[in-house]
């Protein structure tokens, strides 16, 4: 089926769940609006009901029409460039560097660590790994601190047609060069990036890690297939993607912003070219395992979309897909500022039986939420067989995940926008 096709389809069967919730809701709207109002009830209604179930059911028929291509390359020999920017990672870069040594790839594999001014041994510890493993390894000093400072400047050093981004965290399962490379190169010639599928490796750990494990495993890689689909990914993630190394640097490489990947996507996107996701391809990353970390790294992601939104407005963007789910993140604002400050304090109210805002019929949202869930479950599965990989059981860590994890997310995403807003200091750890 035509892209095009399934898009229409799929818009279709989002705004007819979108009427249904509207004729639905009409007392909820009448109640509410003899409280606070007629366009405040419709403002609250809206972020909480209205576009989230719209989007849900968006998802939800996409991805129930989703067929992932086959790849016309199975085992590529092009020659590929790794970038690893490190800052302080003298605990995980020999690992990382031992799952790349490990890789089912018949090409040429060649690394760059930059050492990004780091105060440890990293640098030590991935030269020695090379001179031990024989491998194709370059370890560069990069002194501005920054992390688009050290991919720029190991970029210029790139001779390779494909570049690959890698967090030192970051561990890639024995095909995942081959299944990223494949998909690359089996799609067409305006694809110029593919994202990796990236999982939580210490999902074990903790509370906010087994949240992050259910986040990463269902919401995140439910919304890259989507947008995958329409060859539109809006996140090439710094953790895991390749790149084509042209369009990368024809771009200028990456921009000074706390989201780099973010901006360098839509910069890519903005210029006409897609992006693909290729859901194979899986690498396991670690997680903050503490709250505070947890609020800055997604403060941070909040703020990396504000920068991408200000550099390229969705009005911008040539192609018709990610025109679309731009102007659906330019709504994610509003659908946080709603959360935090509309639908918690409604829930602390239901609970004393007063059902102004959380009352019945908000639990329309919850149905579509879980049979996404369901949906990519089922694909995950599927992927984890073909990689000979076994689900973790987190069943309270689902629970918690389908029933907090919002709540909890909103505000944080909130206050990144409010840093953005007011260019407050950036903080990366």
């Amino acid at each position: 089926m035509p892209l095009l096709k399934k898009l229409k389809i799929a818009h279709a069967g989002a705004l007819i769940w979108l009427l249904l919730s509207i004729y639905l809701s009409l007392n909820w709207v009448h109640e509410l609006s003899l409280i606070v109002t007629l366009p405040v009830a419709l403002f609250i209604i809206g972020g909480i009901a209205y576009i989230p179930g719209y989007i849900n059911a968006f998802n939800v028929i996409s991805l129930l029409l989703d067929r992932q291509p086959k790849f016309k390359v199975s085992n590529p020999t092009v020659p590929i460039t790794i970038l690893i920017a490190c800052y302080n990672e003298e605990k995980n870069i020999r690992t990382t560097l031992q799952y790349i040594y490990k890789q089912f790839y018949l090409g040429e594999i060649k690394v760059i660590v930059i050492d990004n001014d780091s105060t440890d041994r990293t640098a030590e510890y991935a030269q020695q790994f090379a001179k031990k493993f024989k491998m194709d390894i370059r370890v560069i000093h990069e002194s501005k601190k920054g992390k688009h400072h050290a991919l720029n400047s190991a970029l210029k050093l790139v001779d390779t047609p494909y570049t690959i981004i890698l967090d030192a965290d970051t561990i890639l399962m024995p095909g995942s060069l081959r299944y990223i490379v494949s998909r690359q190169l089996t799609a067409p010639d305006d694809v110029v990036a593919t994202a990796g599928a990236i999982l939580v490796r210490n999902g074990r750990k903790n509370f906010w890690t087994k949240l992050q494990e259910w986040e990463y495993f269902l919401g995140i890689a439910s919304v890259k297939r989507m947008q995958g689909m329409y060859q539109g990914t809006l996140v090439a993630q710094g953790a895991f993607s390749i790149f084509r190394t042209k369009n990368l640097v024809d771009i200028g490489g990456f921009p000074d912003v706390i989201g780099e990947d973010i901006v360098v996507t839509w910069l890519l996107l903005g210029k006409g070219y897609k992006v693909y996701f290729e859901p194979l391809a899986v690498a396991f990353t670690d997680v903050p395992e503490t709250f505070k970390h947890f609020q800055r790294q997604r403060s941070r992601w909040a703020r990396g979309m504000i920068e991408a939104l200000k550099q390229i407005k969705p009005w911008q963007q040539p192609n018709r897909f990610p025109r679309y789910a731009t102007f659906l993140n330019l709504l994610m604002p509003y659908i946080d500022i709603v959360y935090s400050l509309a639908w918690i304090p409604g829930l602390i109210l239901a609970f004393f039986g007063i059902t102004w805002i959380a009352g019945p019929m908000t639990l329309l949202v919850l149905p579509l939420a879980l049979l996404q869930s369901y949906i990519l479950y089922k694909y995950q599965k599927n992927v984890f067989k073909h990689l000979n990989l076994r689900i973790r059981k987190n069943k309270m860590g689902f629970i918690l995940y389908v029933l907090t994890y919002q709540f909890i997310l909103s505000p944080i995403s909130l206050y990144g926008y409010i840093e953005e807003v007011f260019k407050l200091k950036r903080v990366w750890k």
